[in-house]
């Protein structure tokens, strides 16, 4: 219930209440099941021949694979509360080799085991000095004589690793992991988001390795955040997909593909339903209409509905262009059953910013790929720069493929044992680690305000990643929902 209703609230009948989403993408179907679990009528509007936006899964060489999301954070337990509802709880699996290897002017090696964010509480340690050498380790050894700084003083990751720790820090072990794992700069990533508690452990401690022993230490005891980590589905992520029209067809949902809406606008009449959704077929009337598009094209959307939104064209979120190649092969000996870690370059040292080796990742992915099967994904691409394939042919950028595969994996690969290959284009918002990021969608959500019965959600408020995505459409959903059937201030 909103917060300024009482017991005696009687709420609307949700059958009454007509909810238009647009766009059936992961955020969008998630919206659309919140709204109709409570027995809303709703309807879901895709432009493209298919859904999950994407999440999607392709045949490459006799296997199928997962062309983007291959797996999901279990931080908050938001995505795991939506698989059990729709009936797949039971099936979620975790990575059999979940390490992080750091590829830089040497081999690939394993991230240090004592770090947080990529931060290490001894840069002593061997597995750290392989990355940094011993230059950087007695420059990071300088944080232990440094005063604390005061908690909050400084907020980006970046600015905090390099004052305390050095450049080496920074750039050989926080940086591959942002810019590899999240396409965002180090120097934009705020503390206080990406590890809650680290700036107070600072102070506490007096040094920023000790604030990293501290945290480890915090966790490791169950004190700090748990549920964390990374799962999966058998059978890849289109599961989910899956699993969500199927429960939103036991709901009555209808949902439309290659239905292109063209705006949104009031209906202008009173009594009647305040919105409609105009389509290439005609024109369909809504209580609410969430839109679940990418941000260029919520704008345009809702120009008419909402110019207070739609004319923010000074915060528009950055995003980063990058390409995955996802190849498939008959792997050399040995080769498939290597550790399956994620590889992630040092930033300017390699031409791929990171590689996915998804079959040794995933234990029913490999049982599928069969004894020699080896499935990796390269992407290209990171803040400030385009994909090093950007201007290539596909064969060509196959090639490029090929090579930083076999420098990220110490493995010789070759086009001779390739069954399969796929390249896709991203545009991806930043995390909700970024900065501004909070702020952009504060922004962008308060100015609908003035329009009561439209949302908005999406990886470019929420920060891309699954959890984070599918968090966010849930609250906003929620938030909707309590309006349209109590009325008032969203509670």
């Amino acid at each position: 219930m909103t917060d300024d209703a009482d017991a005696t609230t009687v709420p609307a009948n949700p059958a009454d209440t007509a909810v238009v989403v647009v766009g059936g993408g992961i955020a969008g179907l998630v919206a659309a099941l919140e709204c109709a679990k409570v027995g809303m009528n709703v309807t879901v509007l895709e432009r493209d021949a298919r859904v999950g936006g994407v999440i999607r899964r392709e045949m490459l060489g006799g296997v199928e694979v997962d062309l983007a999301a291959d797996g999901f954070s279990l931080r908050g337990g938001v995505v795991t509360a939506v698989l059990d509802e729709v009936g797949l709880g039971g099936q979620v699996v975790r990575p059999d080799h979940g390490g992080v290897w750091i590829a830089g002017g040497s081999a690939p090696a394993p991230l240090p085991d004592d770090t947080v964010l990529g931060i290490p509480a001894n840069a002593w340690a061997e597995d750290v000095r392989r990355h940094i050498g011993w230059s950087g380790a007695w420059r990071a050894y300088l944080d232990r004589l440094r005063p604390p700084l005061t908690i909050g003083q400084e907020h980006s990751l970046g600015r905090l690793v390099r004052t305390r720790m050095g450049d080496r820090v920074r750039d050989r072990l926080v940086a591959p992991l942002s810019v590899g794992g999240y396409a965002v700069d180090p120097d934009d990533v705020l503390v206080d988001v990406a590890a809650p508690g680290l700036n107070a452990a600072l102070t506490r401690t007096g040094s920023l390795a000790g604030a990293v022993a501290a945290l480890r230490a915090e966790r490791e005891s169950g004190a700090g955040e748990d549920g964390d980590g990374l799962a999966g589905l058998p059978g890849g992520m289109s599961r989910l997909v899956d699993a969500l029209v199927a429960r939103l067809d036991d709901f009555g949902v209808e949902i439309g593909t290659e239905a292109a809406v063209r705006g949104i606008r009031s209906s202008g009449v009173a009594g009647a339903a305040p919105w409609r959704v105009e389509t290439g077929d005609g024109e369909i009337d809504a209580d609410a209409v969430v839109v679940a598009v990418d941000e260029p094209a919520a704008r345009g959307l809702l120009a008419e509905a909402a110019p207070s939104f739609a004319s923010l064209s000074a915060d528009v979120a950055p995003t980063v262009s990058l390409e995955c190649l996802t190849l498939v092969f008959d792997a050399p000996g040995g080769a498939a059953d290597r550790p399956g870690p994620v590889v992630h370059a040092v930033p300017g040292t390699r031409r791929a910013a990171t590689l996915l080796h998804q079959t040794g990742r995933w234990a029913p992915l490999r049982e599928a790929a069969g004894p020699r099967g080896l499935v990796v994904r390269v992407t290209f691409g990171g803040p400030g720069a385009a994909p090093a394939t950007a201007d290539l042919d596909d064969a060509s950028a196959t090639a490029m493929a090929l090579a930083e595969a076999s420098a990220l994996l110490s493995v010789p690969l070759d086009e001779v044992r390739l069954r399969g290959t796929r390249r896709d284009r991203y545009a991806q918002p930043p995390p909700a680690t970024a900065r501004g990021v909070a702020e952009r969608a504060a922004r962008a959500r308060g100015a609908l305000a003035p329009a009561p019965g439209l949302a908005i959600v999406g990886a470019w408020l929420s920060g891309t990643g699954l959890a984070q995505v599918v968090e966010d459409a849930v609250a906003e959903a929620d938030r909707l929902r309590r309006r349209l059937l109590f009325g008032g201030a969203a509670g």
